[in-house]
């Protein structure tokens, strides 16, 4: 099959996006409905808090599945969905507990199966990056948001690594706040929770983000 596309198809593409505003927009710009982000960062800094709150927020445009493989349905689990009033959006998300790569991919391709997956973690998935890309092109219009450990201020391990240049949305969370480098504009910074953010950087990071 000819995969050849010229200028003007091109220019005349009309991809289907996710019409972000506010703060969203200004930090993401506005995604396409397909693809991958790639969250990543070291433990206690906020990366599963700003999952939840991207999920949550994508909700606007779509079922979520929100794959806990670390902490699954655990109290950890309970007071971060009850922290983040996760229970305003229960008719568009769900909490799979620690469910596998195959499974997940049988739910998938079920009619009417959520738009957007989160798969926390990458290191806990037992994903390769063969997998990955599969995964990818088996469902090429759902998004995948997938969560990673950090060594350093790199994501944790190769597969991630290579998932991060894959990935449409890039996410880095350090003290409670996310710099997003997007293939979509933005790129301001994300606070994600501004206490937090502003004992690990001092006040001043809040100035200019609404807070």
């Amino acid at each position: 099959m000819a995969r050849a596309v010229s200028v003007t198809q091109l220019h005349n593409l009309k991809p289907k996006v996710m019409p972000f505003t506010g703060r969203w927009r200004a930090s993401f710009g506005e995604p396409e409905r397909g693809g991958s982000f790639l969250i990543w960062g070291n433990s206690g800094n906020g990366k599963t808090r700003f999952a939840l709150q991207l999920c949550k927020y994508i909700t606007k445009f779509g079922k979520v599945a929100y794959n806990s493989l670390e902490e699954g349905a655990s109290l950890s689990m309970q007071m971060a969905f009850d922290e983040l009033n996760m229970n305003e959006v229960s008719k568009k998300l769900i909490l799979l507990d620690q469910e596998p790569i195959d499974e997940l991919i049988v739910r998938l391709e079920k009619h009417k199966s959520p738009h957007v997956i989160a798969i926390d973690s990458v290191q806990y998935s037992g994903l390769t990056y063969a997998a990955y890309k599969a995964l990818r092109a088996r469902f090429p219009k759902k998004l995948f948001v997938l969560v990673s450990h950090a060594d350093g201020k790199l994501p944790a391990g190769n597969v991630a690594k290579r998932i991060r240049y894959d990935s449409f949305v890039k996410i880095w969370v350090e003290g409670y706040r996310a710099q997003p480098l997007s293939r979509y504009g933005g790129g301001e910074p994300f606070i994600i929770w501004p206490d937090g953010a502003a004992q690990y950087w001092g006040d001043e990071i809040l100035e200019g983000n609404g807070y």
